[in-house]
């Protein structure tokens, strides 16, 4: 079981989102499942909920706003963080917390994306996939 089973980014530029977040994390925008989810506009990241994946959408379209205040949510970088950095920058973020050695669990870093979020991302140490 995971302590996180969904999250949910605001955005208020949809399609400048999926674009950034596809850019940092490297797959193509077109992995993104677009969908209605009531009033929000949804696109949800690629994952493997047949094998009780966390899953995860850019959302638009309902009260919830972009912000630097609130929680933040790590995405896997797999073993590339400094790559993820490297073209959330180019894609336009800002750099927050540079990578940082956080010991056992590995590495992080802190990012403001377009939206005004604050988001990290996280590579495990090598040979770990969590």
């Amino acid at each position: 079981m995971h302590a996180i089973h969904w999250f949910e980014i605001p955005t208020t530029d949809l399609s400048r989102a999926k674009a950034f977040y596809s850019s940092m994390l490297g797959f193509p925008a077109s992995a993104f499942r677009d969908e209605q989810g009531g009033p929000l506009q949804m696109a949800v990241f690629p994952y493997d909920n047949a094998a009780h994946g966390v899953g995860g959408a850019l959302i638009h379209g309902g009260p919830q706003q972009p912000s630097t205040t609130g929680v933040i949510i790590y995405l896997n970088a797999g073993q590339d963080l400094k790559g993820a950095v490297d073209r959330a920058v180019s894609a336009g973020g800002q750099l927050v917390q540079p990578i940082t050695d956080i010991g056992d669990p590995g590495q992080i870093a802190l990012l403001q994306d377009l939206e005004g979020n604050i988001v990290g991302l996280h590579q495990p140490p090598a040979g770990r996939n969590n």
